[in-house]
């Protein structure tokens, strides 16, 4: 039957590999930013650690995109499976640092996979994937302006306070500051 299947579709094996890996990839993300959450909470950091509830629900609303696309397109849509995350950090500082350091690493696979489908002749996951090329934009302009917070602002004093103050202006649905 998949035989069968296969041949009903036209995503090529290769891609649905990579749509695969990018689901598993949100979900990690979705991970990892409910444990910065999590360690903002601990430590004090409300309104960041809200911040960080948001972006973890849209890194799974970016997974469930692409899960439902390889479906939609007959393709094998694989539920991830997430190892363990990173649950301390080191300063309220060094949360926003892996925040932009997963976005960026998040960029680089789609662009690989935006590659692989132009390569592949495969324009409806091309014209899909553009879709998170252009969030990704956005994803990591917040992160950076999150993280470039710390300059502007100092960590001294009542620093830490209006930088997680800070945080509710940035994120899904905002604008960055």
């Amino acid at each position: 039957m998949k035989d069968l299947l296969r041949q009903h579709t036209s995503l090529k094996e290769e891609i649905e590999i990579l749509l695969n890996s990018q689901v598993k990839m949100e979900a990690e993300a979705s991970s990892k930013y409910l444990a910065m959450a999590s360690w903002c909470d601990r430590n004090g950091f409300k309104t960041s650690a809200a911040h960080f509830m948001r972006q973890s629900d849209e890194e799974r609303a970016h997974m469930l995109k692409l899960f439902n696309y390889i479906m939609t397109v007959g393709g094998t849509a694989i539920a991830p499976e997430i190892g363990p995350v990173k649950q301390d950090f080191s300063s309220f500082r060094s949360v926003f640092e892996a925040a932009l350091q997963s976005e960026i690493s998040v960029t680089q696979s789609i662009n690989r996979l935006v590659t692989a489908s132009r390569s592949a002749e495969d324009y409806a996951t091309e014209s899909l994937m553009q879709w998170f090329v252009n969030e990704q934009v956005e994803e990591e302009d917040n992160a950076r302006r999150a993280l470039e917070l710390f300059d502007v602002i100092g960590e001294e004093g009542t620093g830490l306070y209006h930088i997680d103050k800070a945080m509710a202006k940035i994120g899904p649905g905002t604008t960055a500051l």
